[in-house]
């Protein structure tokens, strides 16, 4: 019986490789955290009348934790990335 032609297999990657779309979400990651976390900042100085002072930490907060969440992400990925290439390598003679 001839294959499914409607059926399609997403390509693999080489072992020992990032796919790049595993990472392609940082950089919006990135920007939401810092927007958000200005948006909170520039709210809280609204209400409590202190101009630059909650916007400033939020601009800090935000991207200093999405920079955080981000080398997280990209640690990860490479030590699976290692792992991955490492069983592969022990399994040849």
């Amino acid at each position: 019986m001839a294959e499914n032609p409607h059926r399609s297999t997403p390509p693999s990657t080489p072992t020992g490789e990032v796919s790049p779309w595993a990472l392609a979400g940082l950089g919006m990651q990135f920007f939401a955290a810092i927007l958000l976390f200005v948006y909170v900042g520039n709210w809280m100085d609204r209400r409590f009348d202190t101009a630059p002072l909650f916007l400033l930490s939020g601009v800090l907060v935000g991207g200093g934790g999405a920079f955080y969440s981000g080398y997280r992400r990209v640690t990860a990925a490479q030590r699976d990335t290692r792992a991955s290439s490492d069983r592969n390598d022990d399994s040849t003679p």
